[in-house]
């Protein structure tokens, strides 16, 4: 008969798993005993919280759930940084950690790796957070969170189990085919007809899009145009109508896109939060009221805590199938001018130095068409997620919105890399960040990944050394010393380029790397007045 961890991982293969990221340790151990005799691919970053982000990465691309192994105790407080991050971009990401004996929980006796409570901490937030103490619980306790990923809103699940647990005998886990019936929740049909008349009878009607319409274009698009609608993309939605007359790949807390909120006499908001993270940026509270609200989302939380007119609770591609339907062809409403004008005031508002950042995102995106393009908080990033125009639908993702973890962005982009490996994987990371998780990139180095590492170079924090001049806060700590990354690349065994700030050379540099050549770095040196930097 096999083990509890052996089952385990039966279990996870039979769920359709291919892919784990995990640091093996003492209190794992026997979690990896069936793992080389399975078809999951184990995936060794160079810390947990990089198998966090890179379980969020893999999710994201791939559509289905990321899954580590972490230790008890640091590896698991590790990994509640991207837990977190998950859970605010609604990223399925299953978690399995080890924990100390069963006898011993709870008491502080000093044991190795030791917290008071971890499955109080990992419950505060995972979705769910579960313990295994026998064979039988183990299907359960999996059911459970196979469920959440298909029926509710996606997040972070939690599994444990008590190191003298993993090795107990464990009959095979039934899988009822290797995944859960999805039952997710369906609006009313009078629910549908009653948006569909409210919006049909809409002059001058809006459309929201967020993250939950990411796999729902060729609807979204035919709803934009049966109401001739303008779309506003909120950061997890863009790529979606790309170059499309109705769309808007701006920040809804722009002002030329809240005046376009004003206007509206009508608004449906697809798998969107109305968070501040996206309508709110700036903290000045500016956002519109949003008149005859209609909202599509999963969760009826979520629905719960943005009061609308009308809501329809449900997956979104299959409500937007449902408004399909029954949505009138409407013609006259000039929604293309209205998206127009927002588009070409929210270009107005960016100043010189974010035009120049947008400039190198465009480039970017030209010279390596359906990119995946993977950020974390810096600079261009932020330019991108105010206003930037990708071409692949889920294509453009990172950490400064939402949770905003800093170091997101290499670990992130290995998993994407490794979820779709025909693709072009771009990274940008700024030098301040990218020390989080400079390591992680020998990973892809292990597992010869067609990722870019671009390292935006401005020597520091500048967004944060700017924020503090402008606040009239003398500046502090926002100069920590980056490394030589031609060192860095060297040590690592990958190609290294460098270039200033002018797009068309970026764009060279990326047009004559073969993706068949494995990961590379590029640094973007930004210029500060203090150096001049030669290439090596």
């Amino acid at each position: 008969m096999a083990s509890i961890g052996e089952a385990l991982v039966r279990a996870l293969e039979d769920r359709g798993v291919r892919v784990v990221f995990g640091i093996p340790g003492v209190h794992t151990i026997e979690l990896y005993r069936g793992l080389a005799r399975s078809r999951i691919r184990h995936i060794t970053p160079r810390h947990e919280q990089g198998a966090g982000f890179m379980a969020d990465g893999y999710a994201r691309v791939s559509g289905r759930e990321g899954v580590a192994f972490v230790i008890t105790g640091p590896g698991l407080t590790n990994i509640v940084t991207p837990m977190a991050q998950a859970r605010a971009d609604s990223v399925p990401m299953l978690v399995i950690s080890g924990v100390n004996d069963r006898a011993t929980l709870g008491l502080g006796l000093g044991k190795l790796h030791e917290l008071p409570d971890q499955q109080g901490l990992a419950d505060k937030v995972a979705g769910l957070s579960a313990r295994i103490e026998s064979g039988a619980a183990l299907g359960g306790a999996l059911d459970r969170a196979y469920a959440g990923f298909a029926n509710g809103r996606p997040g972070p699940a939690h599994v444990e189990i008590p190191t003298d647990v993993m090795g107990l005998p464990c009959e095979p886990v039934e899988s009822a085919g290797g995944r859960i019936e999805a039952s997710a929740p369906s609006p009313a049909a009078s629910d549908v007809a009653g948006a569909v008349e409210l919006l049909a009878g809409a002059s001058a009607p809006l459309i929201l899009a967020g993250g939950g319409a990411r796999l729902a274009e060729s609807n979204l698009a035919e709803i934009a145009r049966r109401l001739d609608a303008p779309v506003v993309l909120t950061t997890n939605a863009r790529g979606l109508m790309h170059r499309h007359p109705l769309a808007v790949p701006a920040s809804p807390s722009l002002e030329s896109v809240r005046e376009l909120n004003r206007r509206a006499d009508a608004v449906l908001a697809v798998g969107t939060e109305i968070g501040a993270t996206d309508y709110d940026m700036y903290a000045n509270g500016g956002l519109p009221e949003l008149s005859n609200l209609v909202r599509i989302d999963i969760c009826r939380d979520q629905l719960e805590r943005h009061p609308a007119a009308m809501t329809l609770c449900g997956r979104a591609d299959t409500v937007l199938a449902d408004l399909v339907m029954t949505l009138p062809d409407g013609s006259g409403r000039d929604g293309s001018q209205r998206a127009r004008t927002a588009r070409d005031g929210a270009l107005k508002e960016l100043g010189p130095e974010m035009r120049a950042q947008l400039d190198i995102l465009e480039a970017i995106r030209d010279a390596v068409p359906k990119a995946i393009i993977v950020g974390d908080s810096t600079q261009p990033i932020y330019a991108g997620n105010l206003y930037y125009d990708h071409d692949r639908p889920g294509g453009w993702f990172n950490a400064a919105t939402g949770f905003g973890a800093l170091g997101y962005a290499i670990p992130a982009a290995i998993g994407a890399s490794l979820a779709d490996p025909e693709a072009h994987v771009i990274c940008l990371a700024g030098d301040g960040g990218a020390q989080f998780t400079l390591s992680d990139m020998l990973t892809a180095v292990d597992e010869k990944l067609p990722v870019t590492f671009l390292i935006w170079n401005n020597r520091g924090y500048r967004e944060i050394d700017q924020s503090m001049r402008a606040a009239g806060v003398e500046v502090v700590g926002c100069d920590p010393t980056p490394p030589e990354f031609a060192d860095i690349a060297r040590a690592f065994r990958m190609p290294f380029r460098r270039c200033g700030m002018k797009p068309e050379a970026l764009a060279e540099l990326l047009q004559n790397r073969p993706l068949e050549a494995g990961p590379s770095m590029i640094e973007i040196d930004v210029p500060d007045g203090t150096r001049d930097r030669a290439d090596p």
